[in-house]
């Protein structure tokens, strides 16, 4: 049985106006609606969601002939760009706003967590916000006193749980609509992306019981987000949404494969073009990491060795650092190699062309997901970062086997990345 059913959802907005826009086209819609029965005039103005160009229309879709179901128990991944409709969807399955064209049926009842704060009043303290939450779902003061304690618990918001929301940082203030969201029974759990408001800790307790929601206690999960890695260990479905369309729908590998490959097709950037130093004396013209020039590499299970070379022109002797750093899809820092003075080994380059050639061995049980390499060539003698930085975005497929422990998404274990060839 489907708990969730989208039938050629769409949504208008009026661009550049505040409130329902002018008097004559309020009466002309009455007039061809209510009094003629014909289709909304306006809705047909409308072009595509493509925040990247400038239309002609003052109408956009932000969603458009969107249909799809969701299946009870089953967890739906939602990604696309920025500016995809996402956030839309969900305000409209959870009621926020009304749709322009098509029917939503949900069966049971829906808690959504779409922002920071969402159905939170600030001027009450957490645990009156709790109670308001709970019956606002349809439940008794009895049910919600029941699940007070684990709320509370999985919030860490023990010690202010009676001081108003309005003083609680943006983490608390997730922790607590989370918390209030998963613990109150819902049949249809909705979670945007506010979950990376949280730190590491609370987005791996957040994951472990939104899976806990789904798998044991069977209820559904729409999940938007922009960390694949979160995406593809949760939902066991993706849907692929583009300009307000529905890109693609089917499993969650598929979906990540295509966003991943629409994102690389439309920009085709290489790593670098002819980037100076702020000294001039070095000159970078291309960066080659495992193969390729573009700005994104794929690391395969079982590949622990990522190669680069750079390429560039020197205008005189110098010498130079070399500094690799590993980071995750929350920007932290996970690994670092530092070639250069600290060690006693800086970088000698000869005026003219030159290529510097590295193998770096990524750490052992380092977990799939989306990774940001640095590579950075700085000036020795700068007390300040002075020089060329370029970022590869990395894509593991799996390095770690199935009997290790993966430094995954969300640790802050700080490790040295090992050289594994020297050659200049």
């Amino acid at each position: 049985m489907n708990a969730i059913e989208f039938d050629n959802i769409g949504k208008l907005y009026q661009l550049g106006t505040v409130g329902t826009g002018t008097l004559s086209h309020d009466l002309n819609r009455w007039w061809q609606t209510k009094v003629l029965g014909h289709e909304d005039p306006y809705l047909k103005v409308g072009e595509t969601n493509d925040r990247a160009s400038k239309g002609t229309s003052g109408f956009v879709w932000a969603l458009k002939d969107i249909s799809f179901n969701v299946a009870e128990g089953e967890v739906v991944g939602i990604i696309g760009k920025n500016g995809a409709g996402k956030s839309t969807l969900l305000k409209l399955l959870s009621r926020v706003t009304a749709p322009t064209t098509g029917e939503i049926r949900a069966r049971g009842r829906i808690a959504s967590l779409l922002e920071v704060g969402t159905g939170f009043n600030g001027e009450m303290t957490g645990r009156e916000n709790i109670f308001m939450n709970g019956s606002i779902m349809g439940m008794t003061r009895a049910e919600i006193r029941s699940k007070l304690d684990d709320i509370v618990d999985f919030a860490g918001v023990a010690r202010y749980l009676d001081t108003p929301v309005k003083r609680y940082s943006s983490g608390m203030t997730v922790r607590l609509g989370f918390a209030v969201a998963a613990f109150l029974e819902p049949e249809i759990l909705v979670v945007d992306e506010v979950l990376a408001v949280g730190d590491a800790e609370f987005q791996k307790k957040a994951i472990g019981k939104m899976q806990d929601v789904s798998r044991g206690e069977g209820r559904t999960v729409l999940f938007v987000s922009h960390n694949m890695s979160a995406v593809r260990s949760l939902c066991t479905r993706g849907i692929l949404l583009e300009n307000g369309s529905v890109g693609y729908i089917g499993t969650t590998e598929d979906a990540i494969a295509r966003y991943m490959q629409k994102s690389e097709d439309n920009q085709h950037v290489r790593i670098v073009d002819h980037v100076r130093w702020s000294k001039s004396y070095l000159r970078i013209d291309n960066i080659v990491v495992n193969g390729t020039d573009k700005d994104k590499s794929e690391i395969i299970r079982g590949q622990r060795i990522l190669d680069f070379r750079l390429d560039g022109y020197a205008h005189s002797n110098c010498k130079t650092d070399l500094i690799v750093i590993l980071r995750n899809s929350f920007d932290v820092p996970l690994a670092s190699l530092y070639s250069g003075k600290y060690n006693g080994a800086p970088i000698i380059i000869k005026e003219g062309s030159f290529s510097i050639v590295r193998k770096v061995l990524l750490p052992k049980y380092i977990a799939r997901g989306e990774y940001v390499m640095d590579i950075i060539l700085k000036d020795p003698l700068a007390e300040y970062h002075m020089g060329a930085r370029h970022s590869v975005f990395l894509t593991v497929e799996g390095n770690c086997d199935d009997n290790c422990h993966p430094i995954d998404q969300g640790s802050y274990g700080f490790m040295g990345l090992e050289l594994v060839a020297d050659e200049s």
